[in-house]
């Protein structure tokens, strides 16, 4: 699918996404919000007005659900959100961690959040969030670090769903995005 795109248009915002091939039989829309400043904000902005009004905290995976997060929690007043990091930095103490399971990382990757950020949600209802979700192997990720860390999960948010994840009823999300069969 060499040079095809798919064009999308989610928040009121319109781009060509690059077909990428994943393996012999799947490629995907590629969906980059890193950088795009337009299309983080409008998808921040929809979102705010979809997430659940009781949502204390966000927290999301690293990378890409990073920048949405931050808009996100400017938009809706949260003085902070929280990174589940793939590594341990040498600042973090007390770390929780899983592994994750996502299509367009090859293999099996972990998250880890700090000690001081589990401190900060305990107790608190958190909305999950990524720029996409797909099989649901990052939110489950997510999930497991939340609860580990006594908060209540009170949603999974993300601006697009992919494949069978536009299916499901219990994720909020701004648009499908359709998987393609490699031929």
């Amino acid at each position: 699918m060499a040079n095809k795109t798919y064009p999308l248009t989610v928040a009121g915002v319109t781009r060509d996404l690059p077909i990428l091939k994943l393996s012999d039989t799947l490629s995907i829309a590629g969906f980059i919000m890193l950088g795009d400043v337009e299309l983080t904000l409008a998808c921040a902005r929809e979102l705010a007005r979809r997430i659940p009004p009781e949502t204390e905290a966000i927290l999301t995976a690293e990378t890409k659900g990073i920048p949405l997060a931050a808009a996100l929690a400017e938009i809706a007043g949260f003085p902070r959100y929280f990174v589940a990091r793939k590594s341990i930095k040498a600042y973090m103490e007390n770390v929780l961690w899983t592994k994750d399971i996502s299509i367009t990382t090859h293999g099996v990757q972990k998250l880890c959040l700090d000690g001081v950020d589990a401190t900060r949600i305990k107790e608190k209802k958190v909305l999950l969030l990524d720029d996409v979700i797909s099989t649901g192997g990052s939110m489950k990720a997510l999930r497991i670090l939340a609860e580990e860390a006594g908060a209540k999960v009170i949603g999974e948010a993300c601006a697009l769903a992919e494949g069978d994840a536009a299916k499901r009823d219990d994720i909020i999300f701004l648009s499908p995005l359709p998987l393609f069969a490699n031929a």
